[in-house]
């Protein structure tokens, strides 16, 4: 099935949203497990309601037998998942995220940038039962939440400010990393829920999850997984358009209006409607 061309200028509409299981692609398997690449749009839990579309374990069950997911990844957000086939890896995979011995690199475009090559960020998040799904920086009732990221290139466009970054979170609260960025004034590009609230049309949010590594359930032997970003992030940095059939990505948006400026940090934007 064609993927669906977005009305443009849409900015809610994502390439993906009827990626069938062809848009999967297996980055390792075995008796144990699997590991996927997962596009954007695409569920990587089953769906809360009937019009929500299926999620990876569902599209796959049909060539690869029962799977269930053993972390978690943003619809919005695509690439490394892994998948258990049985009870136990799944058990044992869940037990390495307890420990903190899985460690994840994700790589954004971000608005704006920093004024220092990389970072530690320590801000507790909690959800936010005034605007679910987000969640937001709170220090009273907040969970500890840390991020560490690293500055890889920024836009050599005039009168553009957007950065590539890489993002590993040390800690795995919901929305971590979008809310983490946001509050530092670079929030990233595509994202609906703690974006700008204008001026933002790109297709999709310009997250990625490019690598990963655990310890195998059966005999503790490190996994190490990697998937390329797609090239939509170097479109982005070089205010081009992408190659076609770029990452599964069928369109874009020709009249982009990006602001010049990221949000102010510590706007009141967290946790609230862009």
């Amino acid at each position: 099935m064609p993927l669906p061309t977005p009305r443009s200028g849409d900015p809610s509409a994502l390439p993906f949203a009827d990626a069938t299981s062809d848009c999967i692609r297996i980055v390792f398997a075995d008796a144990d497990l699997l590991v996927v690449d997962k596009p954007a749009g695409m569920p990587s839990v089953p769906a809360r309601t009937p019009i929500d579309p299926p999620c990876v374990a569902w599209r796959l069950r049909a060539e690869h037998g029962p799977l269930e997911a053993t972390h978690r990844l943003d619809r919005d957000t695509s690439g490394l998942l892994v998948l258990a086939r049985s009870r136990e890896a799944r058990t044992a995979i869940g037990r390495a995220f307890e420990a903190r011995s899985v460690r994840k690199r994700y790589e954004a475009v971000v608005h704006g940038g920093p004024d220092q090559p990389e970072a530690l960020v320590h801000l507790p998040l909690a959800s936010d039962p005034l605007r679910p799904p987000r969640s937001r920086v709170d220090p009273i009732v907040g969970r500890p939440a840390t991020t560490r990221w690293r500055l890889l290139t920024a836009s050599p466009v005039p009168g553009k400010r957007w950065s590539l970054l890489e993002l590993e979170p040390v800690t795995g609260r919901s929305h971590q990393l979008r809310v983490h960025m946001a509050w530092l004034g670079m929030p990233i590009v595509g994202d609906r829920l703690y974006g700008p609230s204008s001026g933002t049309e790109a297709a999709r949010l310009a997250l990625h999850a490019a690598w990963l590594t655990f310890p195998h359930p059966r005999d503790g032997r490190t996994v190490e997984v990697s998937a390329e970003p797609p090239c939509w992030a170097d479109a982005l940095i070089r205010n081009t358009s992408p190659p076609s059939g770029c990452n599964g990505i069928t369109h874009w948006h020709e009249s982009v209006s990006w602001p010049n400026e990221p949000p102010a940090a510590n706007s009141g934007k967290i946790g609230r409607d862009p």
